[in-house]
């Protein structure tokens, strides 16, 4: 794996801001990785006792068209939290993640000035656009006519002083908890121009966000005895005098920026791989100082292993204080947030779960910066699918992510249980904000593309579906690939057209169930009645019946059928024979999702056989006439097809199984008394989706 040194540095200086600062500004790539559209050179003030913070932006913006640009579009994402009449709060309610802002918490981000860098004032010209619902209320977006285009290819340099104030306590992924603060969509930040427009939604509940990648050089001052985390490498702290110390961080190839500060954090530092990680941990979650950097070790090495390398050189692992979990599980550049709670049991995995998923995010949400507002599965979901796999292999096979007091459960089944109960509301591929609401965009962004791409991998089989997966992440990393560059790949590696699938899983709400609806066994008698003989023996009762005996072979079939209802007919011959059953199951499709599956048939001498059923026609009867009696039938024995919403009427006995029932009703008991005396395994499932 390629990684380069953290320091090749190239020593050029200058002055900066006005805080007249000085530093080295490192090189991490010889050669950059991306397009580098977006450059930021940010210095930000933290006011503890306010939790404001006071910026200078410096933002260099190529244009990557052909097009001549008119006006710039920006975010002012802290504008959700301005008053409960931005979109952001009239779509969720006041409600993020099961918590409520503070009374008194609420947040914004005003630009005070904005102009060109040759000194041209271009404050009055902005304008604040609602592109997504009209609201007038929502200041998330803005434009800023230009006094001259853009050329193709060409650059502009704005300089931006803005002031801003975190929520609290942290809602939504950013805000401030007394002495903690987590600082994400924190300045203005342009838009994506793609396709002759700009790509520029507001802050909605339930979507995240979309950028081009650049190289960030950021200053942060906060008081002198608080520890920083950001994005990036720091490259330099300098003590002001004044109480007060200044970081400098610089980060290159990277669509976003975030920081952590607190003078309570406790510092661990490993070396994973070629990765350097930093755990900033709670004093009150000491003990679990280890569990958080083995995640990471596990993370780190599934994914630098399974699918490719992380060019980065170091990873931030931020564990929220208490009464901030608002901020916990969410995922920057180089920067993730953990979440845990004290004393929780090494038998829960929720610390492994969040940490890799939100590493994850560093390959399906940063080195492929897919548009979040738009196709969210393309990160969320590619995640979900990448986080149960790893899940599986570190801790499985059974109980990878709950193994406590004799409760065994995986991160699949926990995926299965968010989706069986809203299968159907919507398709996957949608906009964010356009869902039927937040459930149906969490199951449809995560769970479902989740068991969507482990039902296509049991289908074309592990190995193959790695290859996708690497094959896909090696082709697009730093680009900004769509669903259609997924499905291209997906075809292309397995060597087949895989439109019937993705159209079905991707594109409409279809619901795959199929079942075994009917069992019947017979045993076989000699056909009797005309045209047949009644036995092997030579009988006054059969014998002239063969004069009849120009039937049709169908006919003949058809009577055959008919009477292998009858009895075998005693015989004087005392040789013992096998005693033949007639066996026939009817199986259906109960949705409209077609898919193929295997239906297995097993007979009480042990015998097995499997079919396999294309499972287009809405039913499919099979017979079999054997020395045996059927048993049961089972559709999908081996549980591959996990999008199937009912596991439970896929087989049948051929016998009643009073037991079994019995069995599932007391666990089932087990169950829901269980999550009613604990109710945190309630929210255990949130922890994992972030």
């Amino acid at each position: 794996m390629r990684k380069m040194a953290i320091f090749c540095v190239a020593y050029i200086f200058w002055g900066w801001g006005n805080l007249g600062l000085s530093a080295a500004q490192p090189v991490l790539f010889p050669e950059p990785l991306s397009q580098r559209i977006a450059n930021y050179r940010i210095e930000v003030r933290l006011e503890p006792e306010t939790r404001k913070l006071f910026g200078t932006e410096t933002l260099t913006w190529h244009n990557p068209s052909n097009d001549w640009i008119h006006e710039l579009q920006f975010h002012l994402y802290l504008n959700a939290f301005r008053n409960d009449r931005s979109t952001f709060m009239r779509e969720s309610g006041g409600v993020s993640r099961g918590r409520r802002i503070g009374k008194d918490g609420w947040g914004y981000i005003e630009v005070t000035a904005i102009s060109l860098s040759g000194g041209e004032d271009l404050t009055d010209r902005m304008e604040f656009i609602q592109p997504d619902d009209g609201n007038p209320d929502d200041k998330t977006v803005f434009r800023l006519p230009l006094p001259r285009p853009v050329p193709p290819r060409g650059t502009v340099v704005l300089d931006i002083q803005f002031e801003a104030k975190l929520p609290t306590p942290p809602f939504a992924r950013s805000g401030a908890k007394e002495e903690y603060f987590f600082v994400g969509q924190w300045f203005p930040k342009i838009g994506v121009y793609e396709n002759g427009a700009w790509n520029c939604h507001q802050y909605h509940a339930h979507s995240e966000f979309y950028a081009d990648y650049g190289v960030y050089d950021v200053w942060i001052t906060v008081p002198e005895e608080n520890i920083v985390g950001a994005t990036g490498v720091e490259v330099e702290v300098k003590k002001n005098g004044d109480g007060t110390a200044t970081h400098y961080y610089h980060a290159e190839d990277v669509h976003d920026f975030a920081w952590t500060t607190s003078p309570e954090f406790l510092v661990y530092e490993e070396r994973i791989q070629d990765v350097d990680v930093r755990l900033l941990l709670q004093p009150d979650h000491k003990n679990q100082a280890r569990r958080h950097l083995e995640a990471a070790k596990v993370a780190i090495t599934h994914f630098q292993d399974w699918y490719g390398d992380y060019p980065y050189p170091n990873l931030t692992i931020v564990d929220p204080r208490r009464g901030a979990a608002g901020s916990a599980g969410m995922e920057y550049p180089t920067l993730i947030t953990a979440g845990t709670m004290y004393g929780l049991p090494d038998g829960i995995r929720a610390v492994e779960a969040v940490i890799i998923h939100e590493f994850g995010h560093n390959y399906w949400y940063h080195l492929l910066a897919s548009n979040e507002f738009e196709e969210a599965w393309l990160d969320e979901g590619i995640n979900t699918y990448t986080e149960m796999q790893i899940l599986n292999d570190a801790y499985g096979p059974v109980g990878d992510v709950v193994d406590f007091l004799g409760i065994r459960i995986n991160d699949l089944q926990f995926q299965r249980y968010q989706y069986i109960f809203w299968p159907d509301y919507d398709p996957i591929v949608k906009k964010a904000w356009e869902f039927y609401n937040g459930t149906s965009y969490s199951v449809n962004s995560y769970s479902k593309p989740g068991l969507v791409l482990t039902t296509l991998k049991n289908y074309l089989g592990a190995e193959k579906m790695r290859q996708i997966m690497r094959t896909y992440f090696q082709r697009w990393r730093f680009k900004h690939p769509r669903t259609a560059d997924f499905i291209a790949v997906a075809e292309e590696v397995a060597g087949e057209d895989l439109g019937w699938f993705f159209d079905q899983a991707l594109f409409s709400n279809k619901v795959l169930d199929y079942a075994v609806s009917a069992i019947r066994v017979r045993r076989v008698r000699e056909p009797r009645g005309f045209d047949f003989t009644l036995s092997v023996k030579d009988t006054s009762d059969t014998a002239g019946v063969g004069a009849f005996s120009a039937q049709s072979d169908s006919q003949k079939a058809s009577a055959a059928a008919e009477t292998s209802r009858v009895t075998v007919s005693d015989s004087a011959d005392t040789t013992k024979k096998p005693v033949p059953y007639e066996n026939e199951v009817w199986v259906r499709r109960l949705g409209d999702f077609v898919f193929p599956v295997e239906i297995q048939f097993v007979f009480d001498n042990g015998d097995t056989l499997t079919e396999h059923w294309n499972g287009r026609d809405l039913w499919k009867k099979y017979r079999f006439v054997r020395p045996a009696k059927l048993e049961y039938a089972v559709i999908d024995p081996e549980r591959k097809v996990v999008l199937d919403v009912n596991f439970t009427n896929n087989s049948m006995t051929r016998k009643k199984q009073r037991a079994g029932i019995n069995k599932l009703s007391i666990r089932w008991l087990f169950w829901v008394q269980t999550l009613l005396d604990q109710p945190e395994l309630l929210t255990l499932a949130q922890l994992f989706r972030f």
